[in-house]
């Protein structure tokens, strides 16, 4: 087994909190690209061009892909791949590229600059990457130039570290330490209320971690109607953090398709917990925390990795609240690339149109997934 290969099953096996949504997403992905023949368009126009370079990515046809670039003279193969991949293992390394869209935004004589919008399939489930693509023709036809961005790379540091961590040593089989085990974490939600959407009935709230030590979360709904009839139970799956340190807590978000509030007569909460290894490193600073004016509805910011490590898959959960303190709304986002040591890295949470201008404040968390274990 390759390392790539080992890479990619030890982060989808490790990460649960990932894996959980959507571990089928590559495999259907694949067999949408690898059932398609490619059909090479004329290069006569711009969009042309960049929609044969689309296809070229779909079908990860890297080499004539790389080959088809105006500006290829500037950086390898090697390059251009990890540009569209990410320099260090991340979400989209692993990823599968399910289909591509090519928009137009300018043409004017012999330039143009053309949108290209690819959609991976992920483990998490789809995430999309934007490239705006300038298309030159040198007078026998069009070539796209890829906005190729070199790598940052770290300076040669030592990065001092003095942070907490947990360790838990089990009872063993030939211990004699009576039945008891150490004890699982106390954790309690703080705040719990369903919402209706157009899509059905949603269970909002937060979680605390109200003991010492950490705690691997978990937080279920149960939906009961008249006479405490079951209708449906479902998991917060990967929209809550995972691993709470001490003290900590966490929004969640639990969503019952095709359900209405007027079937519901009461929720039944179930949150869980297991006493976990965890350290309190690495450190992400969340920086330029702001809400963009309206239309835009987007919570904006930067994640800053103050470890000296690498964080291979970042995860912001964001928390909005109105003018009373009341949570309205959470909301996620899985950066695309990893996070290197002091590089600030943009991240964009949509928030609901239509709860938008509710909104009053807002808290941002966020989990990470390093190669080298959950934190």
């Amino acid at each position: 087994m390759s390392n790539g290969t080992l890479l990619a099953a030890t982060l989808a096996l490790t990460t649960v909190a990932l894996v959980v949504v959507g571990t089928v997403w590559p495999v259907h992905a694949a067999a949408v690209y690898a059932g398609r023949e490619h059909f090479l368009r004329s290069s006569a126009d711009p969009e042309s061009v960049v929609r044969n370079l689309g296809d070229d990515i779909g079908m990860q046809a890297w080499a004539r892909a790389y080959a088809s670039l105006g500006n290829k003279a500037q950086f390898t193969q090697a390059d251009f791949v990890s540009d569209l991949r990410g320099h260090a293992p991340s979400l989209i390394t692993y990823a599968v590229p399910e289909k591509t869209e090519v928009l137009p935004l300018r043409v004017s004589g012999n330039d143009a600059t053309m949108r290209l919008k690819i959609y991976w399939a992920t483990v998490v489930g789809p995430l999309v990457s934007v490239q705006d693509i300038h298309v030159v023709n040198d007078g026998a036809h069009w070539l796209a130039l890829w906005p190729y961005v070199k790598a940052i790379p770290v300076p040669p540091q030592v990065v001092a570290v003095n942070y907490l961590r947990w360790d838990v040593i089990y009872r063993g089989a030939e211990d004699d330490w009576g039945a008891q085990d150490v004890e699982a974490p106390h954790v309690r939600i703080i705040d719990m209320h369903p919402v209706q959407r157009a899509d059905g009935v949603v269970i909002l709230g937060e979680l605390l971690n109200e003991d010492v030590v950490p705690a691997f979360v978990s937080v279920s709904a149960t939906l009961l109607g008249k006479n405490n009839t079951l209708i449906a139970t479902e998991g917060s799956f990967d929209k809550i953090s995972h691993l709470l340190l001490p003290k900590q807590v966490t929004p969640f978000l639990i969503r019952f398709s095709g359900i209405s509030m007027d079937d519901v007569a009461s929720v039944r909460m179930t949150p869980s917990s297991t006493l976990i290894s965890a350290s309190a490193d690495p450190v992400i600073e969340i920086a330029d925390q702001h809400l963009t004016a309206q239309p835009g509805e987007l919570l904006t910011g930067k994640l800053i990795n103050q470890s000296g490590r690498v964080v291979n898959v970042a995860h912001v959960l964001a928390t909005f609240y109105d003018k009373s303190g009341q949570l309205i709304w959470v909301s996620d986002e899985y950066l695309k690339e990893a996070l290197s040591p002091g590089t600030p890295v943009p991240f964009e949470v949509v928030v609901p149109q239509d709860i938008a201008g509710e909104v009053s404040t807002q808290r941002a968390v966020v989990a990470t997934f390093s190669t080298e274990g959950l934190q």
